[in-house]
């Protein structure tokens, strides 16, 4: 897969307008998970399919290992069959962004999920993740496949769409990563069951 550059003119204000998507090359027919994290770091040189000091690329490895599953290159994501994102395209000036934002972005979002035939789950890792999912699935479909609520609450019932499973979880990424412990356990938890989910589909 090689991504290609997208021109947005969404007047969003509460971004940096500089937009990103993974640059990487790969078997689109091998990916069954795509992990879609919130928003890029403003340096990218942090952001995913960088090298792996990258800190996108560290946390997610220690989020892995929490689950007990060591990887050590984004080879080893590949080959299990995952894809790593973001939700939104452009880096954050705040902490939050828009419901309006994160709606703008979908297309693009939408476009990149496309690109994978064999696609059997996806992680939305935060609630950016989780409302651009639900706003891509109900234009599609009509229904938004995961309840709202607090991720605490819900990430534990089974959402299941078109063939496709959902499992709704806290972002993996970023600076909160390595400070909330209980957030960290249940990250660990939700990669652990999609794993398991993949291996039993």
């Amino acid at each position: 897969m090689i991504n290609k550059t997208f021109k947005c003119d969404y007047p969003c204000t509460d971004i940096n307008r500089n937009m990103i998507y993974p640059q990487v090359e790969m078997d689109t027919n091998l990916i069954k998970l795509v992990m879609i994290s919130e928003a890029p770091s403003i340096d990218y040189s942090n952001y995913f399919y960088k090298n792996i000091s990258a800190s996108f690329f560290q946390t997610t490895k220690v989020a892995f290992q929490d689950a007990g599953i060591d990887i050590k290159d984004y080879d080893d994501l590949t080959n299990m069959g995952i894809y790593l994102t973001t939700a939104i395209k452009c880096s954050k000036k705040d902490y939050l962004v828009s419901s309006k934002t994160i709606k703008n972005c979908t297309n693009f979002l939408e476009k990149e999920i496309s690109q994978f035939p064999n696609l059997k789950a996806i992680m939305c890792m935060g609630d950016f993740a989780i409302k651009s999912i639900n706003h891509i699935y109900k234009s599609k479909v009509g229904i938004a496949p995961i309840k709202t609520g607090s991720t605490y609450k819900i990430r534990k019932e089974t959402y299941e769409l078109n063939g496709t499973r959902f499992f709704p979880s806290y972002t993996q990424t970023g600076d909160s990563f390595n400070i909330e412990k209980s957030k960290r356990r249940m990250i660990a938890e939700d990669i652990k069951n999609a794993l398991d989910y993949l291996k039993s589909n």
